[in-house]
């Protein structure tokens, strides 16, 4: 009943062979469009063993390159920033234009006799990569012909929520971050695997997560990537208006209103709420280490709108039947009783993680609709591998 033996989780053999053949072969997420706005922004990706970076060239295009000096190997731009008419590494000061040309070398390497014409006769222009736009959304590629974006997630399209996500815009916290960040210890494919298992909704999260009628949930694949979509329970839609911790998003239909969360093959997650739009992007930093970075966007509307929102939301009685219960109850810092159905999902996760050490270890007979999703993960990630090894 497990596609994949225990060492895929646990060896960094296997975290090799992912890195090689599943995260350097497809499409990897970047960030989001606004991130690249003018000439000279650039944001950088580690996809698989390439580090990437996409830059707006000063004719307002999107460019991806390899972010390596083609002198030494050096890295070129770190990972967020705006650069002015030129990306020059930070070892030699070779220097490229924004669109990955080799424009200058210092001023003593060039005037060894032969550089000059060595240049001339080298291609040492930077290694490009491909980027392209889903959703709002920017994916880089390490081919520089990569495969059409749309032939990789266009079979999935039709199933994601009816947000217009180009109209909304990225939430920030009181202090001013926009990203939500966490390292959990355990392998990325447990992660997903609790991302996409509805199974475990009704049971690990009945406190947290009951606002949705998780037995009228729709789910299935298409191609590599699956898609999930489960309705709000009547109180809770009856009193949206009120409920709902942020504004309305407008492009949602009510009657098309619920929880839609998809899984973009292979680790980036989409959570499609009434009142939120989040990204959620599995990046695996050891064979029992991942990180998780979760973006989220809401309405265009006045910081107004927000506090009048939260203060009905606060106010509104189906919260109090709900949500917010942890699955025990005790001190509120243990994520079992703390009413926090992440905190709930990282123990899941790093548990499962220690008994893969146990001799003991093996997986039960799965339910047979609510965890068929694992067994079709692993078996997308196996072909995968399989095909281009």
């Amino acid at each position: 009943m497990h596609a994949l033996p225990v060492e895929a989780y646990t060896s960094q053999e296997w975290l090799d062979i992912e890195l090689k053949y599943l995260f350097s072969t497809t499409w990897q997420f970047a960030g989001f469009v606004e991130d690249v706005a003018n000439p000279g922004d650039y944001i950088s990706v580690q996809a698989g063993l390439n580090n990437i970076f996409i830059i707006k060239g000063r004719d307002h295009r999107l460019r991806a390159f390899h972010n390596i000096c083609r002198h030494r190997g050096t890295q070129l731009l770190r990972a967020v920033g705006k650069t002015q008419k030129a990306i020059t590494c930070p070892y030699h000061d070779w220097t490229y234009d924004l669109e990955g040309n080799l424009i200058s070398v210092p001023k003593k390497e060039s005037e060894f006799p032969n550089l000059k014409g060595e240049l001339h006769k080298c291609d040492l222009n930077l290694h490009e990569a491909s980027v392209d736009i889903f959703k709002g959304m920017l994916f880089v590629h390490p081919e520089k012909d990569a495969p059409s974006i749309m032939d990789f997630f266009g079979e999935v399209e039709p199933y994601l929520g009816p947000h217009k996500v180009e109209e909304l815009i990225e939430y920030r916290s009181k202090n001013g971050e926009p990203f939500y960040t966490e390292e959990i210890k355990a392998n990325w494919k447990i992660v997903v695997e609790n991302y996409i298992d509805h199974y475990h909704l009704a049971h690990l999260h009945e406190g947290t997560l009951n606002m949705y009628d998780h037995a009228k949930a729709e789910f299935g694949w298409a191609g590599p990537h699956y898609w999930f979509y489960e309705p709000l329970v009547e109180d809770f839609l009856n009193d949206v208006e009120n409920a709902a911790p942020y504004p309305l998003i407008d492009s949602v239909p009510r009657d098309q209103i619920g929880a839609y969360v998809p899984w973009l093959f292979p680790n980036i997650g989409i959570t499609e709420s009434e009142s939120a739009w989040n990204t959620f992007h599995v990046l695996p930093l050891a064979p029992d280490r991942t990180l998780v970075t979760i973006r989220s966007k809401t309405m265009n509307v006045s910081e107004w709108e927000y506090t009048k929102q939260y203060s009905k939301s606060a106010l509104s009685k189906v919260w109090t039947k709900y949500g917010n219960k942890g699955k025990y109850e005790g001190d509120k810092n243990d994520p079992m009783a703390s009413g926090d159905f992440m905190l709930e999902d990282i123990y899941a996760c790093e548990q499962q993680q220690k008994s893969l050490q146990s001799p003991y270890f093996s997986v039960g007979a799965q339910a047979e609709k609510g965890e068929y999703a694992i067994q079709r993960f692993q078996e997308e990630v196996k072909k995968w591998i399989e095909k281009h090894q």
